[in-house]
Order: C-alpha cells, then sequence, then structure tokens
C-alpha cells in the first residue's frame, strides 16, 4: 500500500487515507506491548559537537520536526494513535562514540535507528543495529562498503559514494561539452576517509573512460585541516581546468577561500558529494568566494512544494535556512513512521521487514519513490548537479531538475 503522508508532515494535518481507522488510546512500549503512557522510541545519532556540529545539529532538527509532525497528526493509526519519541545522541563524529551510543539507545528501548552523516560512524552503528536486529535508516552517509556486508537491519536513502561519483564525472563531461569547453585536465581533493576515498575513484575511473586527465590528487583529513593555500597552489602549478571537491563543510568553505585568495585560473571548482557548495549557508559564510561553484550531490527537490513548506516551516522553527541532510533525517523518521503504522506492532523484527517494502514519495530530488532494494539501497535515489548563481544554490543539470541553466565556465577565484 503506498501512502502519501508528505502533506500531512510538512501541513501537520490527519494522515493519508489508508492508515487505518482510530483505535482506543494508548502508547506503544518499546517491546511492541500497549503500555498506557508509553511512547515509541527511535533512537537519532548524529555529530552535535565537532568540526560537522552544524550539520548534526541540523539533521537533529530535520528528525525533531518529523516526529512533532507525525504526532500532531495523530500518531500511528495503527497502534491507537502512539506517539514517537527521539532518543537524542552526539556521535562527536568518532566511529567509537557512534558506537557506544547506539547501543545506549538500543539499550533504552529505541526500536529503530537514524543516523549519522559520517561514514565511519554509521559503518560502527550498522553494526550495533545488526547485532541487535534493530532497523538502522541511514540518512547521509555515502561509502557504499555500509551496504556490502551483507546485514539486513540497515537502509540508505540518499545514493552511495560510486552512483555519486560516476554521475559526477557524467555531468561534469555534460555541462562542459554544452558549453563548447569540454573539461580535459583535473584535479582532485578529497576528504581521506571512505567517503572521500569511494567517491574520487568512482569519478577518476569514469572521468578517464569520457577522456578527462586527472593531474594531480590529494587528499586530507576534514576533521584537522584549517587552510588549504598549499593544495590549491598545488592545483595552480598542475594546469587543471577543473578543480574536482569530496568533503564536508567546514573544509569546503576553507577552500573556497584558498582559492580566492590562490586565483588558480580554473573553468571550474566542481564538487562531488560536497557537504558545503550546495549548502544555502555557503554562499554568504565564503563572502562571494563560492560564486559559480557545481556540486553533483543528493539534493532536496527545491522544485517541490512539499519541500518549499518544509523549508519554511523549519526556517520558522530555527531560523535558519535547511539543509539538504536536515530534509533527509526526516525523510529516515518518515521511513521508520511509515513501517511502524504498515507493521501495526512497535517491534523491531516486523519493523525490519516493513520498512523493507516501502513505497513512500520523497521531498529529494529522485527517479521516484523511496523504495529499498536486497542491499538496503533506496533504488530511486540519484544526485543532481547544484551551482551557486547570484549568491543562491539552484539546480542545474539534468535539465528535468534544473532551475536555472549551467553557467560554465565559472572562473572562480577571479
Amino acid at each position: 500500500m503506498k501512502m502519501t503522508w508528505i502533506a500531512a508532515f510538512v501541513c501537520v494535518v490527519p494522515l493519508a487515507a489508508g492508515c487505518g481507522g482510530s483505535a482506543p488510546s494508548g502508547a506503544v512500549s518499546a517491546s511492541g506491548g500497549h503500555a498506557e503512557g508509553g511512547s515509541i522510541k527511535i533512537g537519532s545519532l548524529h555529530p552535535l559537537s565537532g568540526a560537522a556540529a552544524a550539520d548534526g545539529q541540523q539533521m537533529e532538527n530535520g528528525a525533531k520536526l518529523a516526529v512533532e509532525a507525525v504526532n500532531s497528526a495523530g500518531g500511528i493509526k495503527s497502534l491507537g494513535g502512539a506517539k514517537l519519541e527521539l532518543l537524542s545522541a552526539d556521535t562527536q563524529g568518532k566511529p567509537e562514540v557512534g558506537q557506544s551510543e547506539a547501543q545506549r539507545v538500543v539499550s533504552e528501548g529505541a526500536v529503530a535507528l537514524i543516523g549519522t552523516y559520517q561514514s565511519a560512524v554509521s559503518a560502527t552503528v550498522s553494526s550495533v543495529a545488526e547485532r541487535n536486529k534493530v532497523p538502522f535508516v541511514i540518512d547521509a552517509s555515502a561509502a557504499d562498503t555500509l551496504l556490502s556486508q551483507g546485514y539486513r537491519n540497515t537502509f540508505r536513502i540518499p545514493p552511495g559514494s560510486k552512483m555519486m561519483g560516476i554521475d559526477g564525472a557524467k555531468y561534469l563531461s555534460e555541462v562542459s561539452k554544452a558549453a563548447g569547453k569540454p573539461a580535459a585536465k583535473v584535479a582532485i581533493l578529497h576528504e581521506q576517509g571512505p567517503f572521500g576515498t569511494t567517491v574520487k575513484d568512482a569519478f577518476t575511473t569514469e572521468a578517464k573512460r569520457l577522456g578527462m586527465q586527472i593531474v594531480s590528487s590529494a587528499s586530507y583529513d576534514a576533521a584537522s585541516v584549517s587552510d588549504f593555500t598549499t593544495q590549491v597552489t598545488a592545483v595552480k602549478a598542475s594546469g587543471a581546468d577543473v578543480l574536482v571537491v569530496t568533503g564536508y563543510y567546514r573544509d569546503g568553505v576553507l577552500i573556497a577561500q584558498a582559492v580566492k585568495t590562490v586565483k588558480p585560473g580554473l573553468a571550474a571548482v566542481y564538487g562531488v558529494a560536497n557537504g558545503a557548495f550546495d549548502i544555502p549557508q555557503f554562499p554568504a559564510e565564503a563572502a562571494g568566494a563560492g560564486d559559480g561553484f557545481f556540486d553533483a550531490n543528493y539534493h532536496a527537490d527545491a522544485k517541490s512544494p512539499q519541500t518549499k513548506a518544509l523549508a519554511a516551516k523549519y526556517k520558522a522553527a530555527y531560523g535558519a535556512e535547511i539543509r539538504t541532510v536536515a530534509v533527509l533525517s526526516y525523510e529516515a523518521i518518515r521511513v521508520i513512521a511509515d513501517g511502524l503504522e504498515r507493521a501495526g506492532k512497535a517491534e523491531p523484527a516486523a519493523l525490519r521487514d516493513a520498512i523493507a517494502k516501502t513505497r513512500l514519495d520523497s521531498l529529494m530530488a529522485t527517479n521516484g519513490p523511496i523504495s529499498f532494494d536486497q542491499t538496503g539501497q533506496n533504488g530511486n535515489a540519484i544526485p543532481i548537479l547544484m551551482q551557486v548563481q547570484g549568491q543562491k544554490v539552484v539546480q542545474v543539470h539534468p535539465v528535468d531538475k534544473a532551475e536555472a541553466k549551467p553557467v560554465y565556465p565559472a572562473e572562480p577565484g577571479r
């Protein structure tokens, strides 16, 4: 049964038809039985401190808004209107902390987990989820290794690293050729973890197949790096006409600042799964240094009225522009709530089986509803291409997702 809950969640109106009639009031305990005054607990694991805290807080906020929306719309109807409760945990962006916090919230009764942003952290959380047979819905972590373990309880909403690397290379080739100036020489900077390395490898293979030359490639520690002047100077010396960057928010801003200082004479700075270049706050924080920057990444659908409504709701609640990662956390709660509704019980095994059969309309730019394959990957997830134009991030490619035409060459740093 397909359930169209999007409007209900963003507008806080009754859930869509097909959810079942009201049962006698009474919440549900974590074990699945009815318990007066109880709730259905969901563990929310994100980096609320450390280098990625800004994104982590956005994700936590997105999850909170989704829980509030479900509860305001009447809770889980098939469970007598049972309410959701978020058990928040700070992973600090550290795998070992994520692992211990995941075990803690499971011990406190969480029937499902969402998280975690960093792929290395999601790897340890997925092992906890598998060991405890509790479903784990990944809202943002791209490493393909996360779904290669044969685990039954891990699901991912956005695309994986390999897809983003391959499609990122294709989009660069298509956009640059359409402009009459095909990208020829590419330099790569990427964070050194499994996420950045996998994206880099996939991009490199596809870019070479499409006739591009990789003239330099360097990695960095996103948690400790403080300046990219040396790296961007090396990019300038390499003769690259495009700089490809895979990483997180803070390092993305630092790279933009270095590009403005060094002026490497590029046709484009081109993010692939970059955590900064497609964020609404990036143009202002980069103080104009990011004008023209591209990013091939998963992204909330800016053309969707429902996504726009959620963005307005987020700004009213938190006084800030919503980031895609917050939308993904919102989506993860929706997936779990939808699964609970169809399972008819707050029991992890039944919930896991219901999530595996999900078909849920998405707030993301996708090829269709959220639907998981045998590995746990959302098969309709895709990256799209964004660009900073006029101090605003807009969707520019593929054509059916575009709000504006891409500007190429973009000549960053000049």
